[in-house]
């Protein structure tokens, strides 16, 4: 995460995460590092599908067309979060970190990371079948890895 800050630092860019399965913890890592409010604008979590409707404004349709757990809900949580927060780069998480998996729901482990600039939006998928703790840590670090791409 350090490296991260500094990156944005030296490039005067800012960061906003919308995050789910993880609960806030990719803010709370990040804000952990001193310094971080010179890059991090804020976080906004949406743990329900209705939130994220009703506060992000992901669409509906798009959860019932693909599922809560998408490429297509993270790259819209993704967007709408870096327009909300108004930030340069914002990253997002929507998975399913278990124990349980809903009929028809993704596999537990399988989350999707989004992360959005003004050069375009993207969505890639993991599946990390592990312990719940270490699904949502292993997404903490995805998002990190994903928004030091949007940064080279």
């Amino acid at each position: 995460m350090e490296k991260l800050l500094q990156e944005y630092k030296e490039k005067g860019l800012t960061l906003g995460s919308v995050e789910s399965m993880t609960g806030g913890l990719f803010s709370a890592k990040f804000t952990e590092i001193p310094g971080s409010s010179a890059v991090f604008k804020g976080g906004i979590v949406t743990y329900s599908a209705e939130e994220k409707i009703n506060i992000v404004g992901v669409k509906k349709e798009t959860i019932e067309k693909f599922g809560v757990v998408s490429e297509q809900v993270a790259i819209e949580m993704a967007e709408l979060g870096r327009k909300l927060l108004n930030v340069d780069v914002c990253v997002s998480v929507t998975g399913n970190a278990g124990p349980t998996t809903e009929p028809g729901g993704k596999p537990v482990g399988c989350f999707y990371v989004g992360v959005s600039s003004k050069n375009g939006t993207f969505a890639k998928e993991y599946l990390r079948p592990l312990k719940r703790n270490e699904v949502r840590n292993n997404a903490v670090l995805a998002m990190r890895d994903l928004a030091h791409l949007k940064v080279i």
